[in-house]
């Protein structure tokens, strides 16, 4: 896909005018919409909205609904008036939850008009939830039949359609509440007059709609069904969640922490306005200039050292990068198991310790290496010893506090994602140097 979208890009890029409208028809009739969507994405701003124009209206809302916010906020205020009710003809209740927060609240309350009672209703019982709650994510489209239904009625609406991601038949019981579920491939070929009760998956599991849609996410890709469904206090079945919407969420998830580790957000447009990036850029800069201050007020302190030892000055940069490098691999390894449940107090003694041991290992290891190499460089035993010192001080003080940071983060309900790596570079750049310089001052002078 990557190769595929770049040979488009240019295409689309070096199209003349008069064979823009062309490519643009040969585009939509073999693309998908999620490839249309990342394609827009891709343009600059002005080429955007010239490719933007030549799609029909009919075939606006599906790409619409799979853009980033950003991107597609530029493409809706370009949206004439008279084009509105176009757009939103065939509009779903799980369209509108996706775009809503982009549409201004006059145009929520048009795509609402647009809609069947049945459709409206499902739109008001999603924004009863967050959009970090699986109930903002349900998909009302799941096989329901009563509890006491048999094979024949389950085989008369798999005949009727089935629908994107369904591979089980959920049943309820009179007041709608989600009793069992069975399986699809076991309902085919069974005796007519068998109660699909007797089909049915033993433990099978539902989402509760206030649960984590991340959690809950992670759960549908593990369980090994295409979808599971959703309940809400009482047990009654709201719908379900299934695999193509958890996947999208799980997505947006490390997404979102990737970018989140550059202080950036994942809706970010790959063309958005010089202004407004610079403006989402600019906080996590001071934050960053204000850490360097402090790594440089503490290099302040040994300023006659640096004076009379000027190779000090020299090797600084190499134990900064060392705990740098060491500690951002803990963190990484950190975050992505807090992300998945993987790290609680229970083992998080076993795992600091195993980390510290790694700490320990390539410690002495590249301490030796650059202790050697420093000694031999500026011809001073003692210096390469006191760099090596250095090196696995802040080796180990990284291990340490690549553990430790996002997991009193994490405790805080702070994203360690966002904070961090911030938190960590300073950690490790005032250790290396004042372990480095401190032994420097000892030693060398």
């Amino acid at each position: 896909m990557t190769d595929e979208l770049s040979t488009l890009i240019e295409e689309v890029v070096d199209a003349e005018a008069d064979e823009q409208g062309r490519l643009v028809d040969k585009i939509i009739a073999t693309r998908e919409p999620e490839e249309v969507a990342l394609l827009l994405e891709s343009l600059p701003l002005e080429q955007r909205l010239e490719v933007w124009s030549g799609i029909p209206l009919n075939e606006r809302l599906p790409i619409l609904v799979e853009m980033r916010s950003d991107p597609r906020e530029s493409l809706l205020d370009e949206t004439k008036p008279e084009e509105w009710d176009g757009l939103f003809a065939d509009i779903s209740a799980e369209d509108l939850v996706e775009l809503s927060e982009s549409l201004p609240n006059r145009l929520v309350g048009r795509a609402l008009a647009a809609m069947d009672e049945q459709q409206r209703r499902y739109y008001e019982d999603a924004q009863q939830y967050d959009e970090d709650e699986a109930g903002h994510w349900v998909d009302h489209d799941p096989l329901v039949l009563p509890q006491n239904a048999k094979v024949r009625d389950g085989l008369r609406m798999l005949r009727r359609g089935i629908p994107h991601y369904a591979d089980t038949i959920f049943l309820v019981n009179r007041n709608g509440q989600f009793a069992e579920a069975v399986k699809i491939d076991k309902i085919i070929g069974s005796p007519d007059h068998l109660p699909l009760v007797d089909l049915s998956q033993e433990d099978f599991a539902s989402i509760h709609s206030k649960e984590d849609s991340v959690d809950a996410s992670f759960r549908v890709q593990k369980s090994g069904y295409s979808s599971l469904p959703v309940v809400d206090d009482n047990g009654k079945l709201l719908g379900r969640l299934d695999i193509g919407t958890a996947g999208e969420l799980v997505n947006e998830y490390y997404e979102g922490q990737m970018m989140a580790n550059a202080g950036m957000d994942e809706d970010e447009d790959l063309f958005s306005p010089v202004k407004k990036s610079a403006k989402g850029r600019a906080v996590w800069l001071g934050i960053n200039l204000l850490t360097a201050f402090l790594a440089s007020w503490f290099i302040g302190l040994f300023e006659v050292t640096l004076q009379q030892v000027v190779a000090l000055a020299v090797l600084m940069p190499v134990v900064a990068s060392m705990g740098g490098i060491a500690g951002s691999q803990t963190l990484t390894l950190m975050i992505r198991g807090l992300a998945l449940g993987q790290v609680t107090r229970a083992n998080l003694v076993a795992l600091l310790k195993k980390e510290l041991s790694v700490g320990a290992l390539n410690g002495v290891i590249w301490a030796l290496v650059i202790g050697f190499v420093a000694g031999y460089w500026f011809e001073q035993v003692l210096l390469g010893f006191v760099i090596a010192i250095a090196i696995l001080v802040n080796i180990l003080a990284a291990a340490f506090s690549g553990v430790g940071i996002p997991f009193i983060l994490d405790k805080l309900k702070l994203d360690p994602a966002l904070s961090g790596s911030v938190i960590l570079t300073t950690v490790t750049d005032v250790v290396g140097f004042v372990a480095f310089l401190g032994l420097g001052t000892l030693f060398l002078i």
